[in-house]
């Protein structure tokens, strides 16, 4: 069995959906502060909260499980600048109470999802897993701070981790049953479709002179289900003890800028909706492109669905059938 923490969340959901079809039995932990219960129908599903340890304990106690994939946790950049305290609560000591109960339990492998938000602003681009870490907002440092104690206890208990670093997450399943639903929502695509679909009257463009070939930031975009393949890649060669403990990017090596996305979006739309420009975001990089080369080298793992016209194409089925009747 396979503990999936957050798997009522966007990308956790998509990740149940991909273990199933491989085979496995996942086991949802989620306290669904921002999850959704629908997105988990049909999985064994256990309400419990990272920053409560006896949650954690019961689990634990409970199921017999094999591995741990790690979705649980906070990630908004603003929130983080607001309320750092709520991301140190819960991704890292939450993060930490989990990783004392797997030491306990002596549950050896858990694949964490991570972020290229700790990277900050890099120098050079594609940003590769040696790139310095210098994160720029609470969300990225905490993430980095669980990175850096996977190490510490890998060394000390035996744990053997992968830590998945996502750039852009996008797109939706393909069934149309589960997708992007954040409240707020801070994600460019979604906010995006929310305007073609005039649920906002406008999409901003905030900054229009980064060093970039039109002027807006540039982002790599991965599809969620490309996401949820790399995390079952990885669990199966963690499980037969084919990788060694390490971090890893989930990018495609490829660039789309805000203007880019825009105009995708109103091709798959046929929707003309707003975008003015407006100034600078503070701590919004220019360009965050990632280097792909060791998750092929090391898991054998491309991304094969993350075109941009996909990502907005599958957000688009989905953004139309959840939100036609709000």
């Amino acid at each position: 069995m396979i503990l999936v923490t957050g798997g009522a969340g966007y990308i956790g959901s998509h990740a149940i959906k991909a273990l199933r079809r491989s085979g496995f039995e996942p086991l949802i932990f989620d306290n669904l502060s921002t999850g959704h219960r629908e997105f988990a129908e049909g999985v064994r599903f256990v309400e419990g909260d990272l920053c409560n340890p006896e949650n954690l304990k019961r689990v634990f106690q409970h199921y017999r499980i094999d591995g741990v994939l790690h979705f649980a946790g906070r990630a908004l950049v603003p929130e983080s600048v607001r309320s750092p305290e709520l991301y140190y609560a819960t991704n890292v000591t939450g993060g930490i109470n989990l990783l004392t109960a797997m030491k306990n339990a002596g549950v050896r492998h858990i694949i964490f999802s991570s972020t290229c938000a700790t990277y900050g602003i890099p120098e050079i681009v594609p940003i590769d897993e040696d790139t310095p870490q210098h994160p720029i907002n609470p969300y990225g440092e905490t993430k980095l701070a669980f990175e850096r104690a996977l190490k510490w206890f890998r060394e000390i208990y035996g744990i053997e981790y992968l830590s998945l670093r996502y750039f852009n997450a996008s797109g939706a399943d393909a069934s149309g049953e589960i997708g992007e639903d954040h409240d707020p929502e801070t994600h460019l695509i979604p906010l995006v479709l929310n305007a073609a679909m005039g649920r906002q009257p406008q999409v901003k463009i905030y900054g229009t002179d980064y060093p970039t070939p039109d002027g807006t930031c540039v982002r790599d975009y991965i599809h969620v289900s490309d996401l949820a393949s790399a995390h079952v890649v990885g669990l199966k060669a963690l499980l037969a003890g084919q990788v060694e403990s390490q971090a890893i990017n989930l990018g495609t090596g490829k660039g789309y800028s805000v203007r880019e996305v825009i105009e995708t979006a109103r091709r798959v739309t046929e929707v003309r909706f707003e975008a003015p420009e407006a100034a600078r975001r503070e701590g919004d990089p220019p360009v965050l492109v990632a280097a792909v080369d060791r998750a092929k080298k090391v898991l054998g793992w491309e991304a094969e669905i993350s075109s941009l016209v996909h990502i907005v194409e599958s957000a688009w089925e989905w953004h139309r059938r959840r939100f036609a009747h709000r």
